[in-house]
């Protein structure tokens, strides 16, 4: 629980800084961060597997670098769900998406890895 909580505050922690040096996303406040960082996380698990494979060619003919719009997308559906969050254009959710992913790659690699924990 603890773990899922700080996944949260981490993705949070992305939108923020996304929200600091991205011009074109802004968010309110640190509850609609928060917000965004738990709606993030249930996106990325019900949304974005969906759309990953039916976007799967598209994503071999470009090398992968389609994913960077998959992400954007669903940061774009995450603001658009909620009303403090706001990102305008494509070019503002992939930027977004790059710098919130780069801070949860961050944040992983300081948490570790669960299962080796549990071994």
């Amino acid at each position: 629980m603890i773990r899922f909580v700080l996944r949260i505050l981490i993705a949070a922690a992305g939108l923020w800084l996304s929200a600091r040096i991205i011009p074109g996303v802004t968010a309110d406040g640190w509850v609609t961060l928060i917000i965004a960082g738990f709606l993030l996380g249930i996106v990325n698990a019900v949304v974005r597997p969906i759309v990953t494979v039916l976007t799967f060619p598209l994503t071999l003919l470009t090398l992968g670098l389609f994913l960077l719009v998959v992400n954007a997308a669903m940061i774009g559906l995450v603001a658009w769900f909620l009303d403090g969050l706001a990102v305008h254009g494509l070019w503002a959710g992939v930027q977004a998406a790059v710098v919130t992913g780069v801070v949860s790659w961050i944040g992983q690699v300081l948490l570790g890895d669960a299962k080796r924990e549990e071994a």
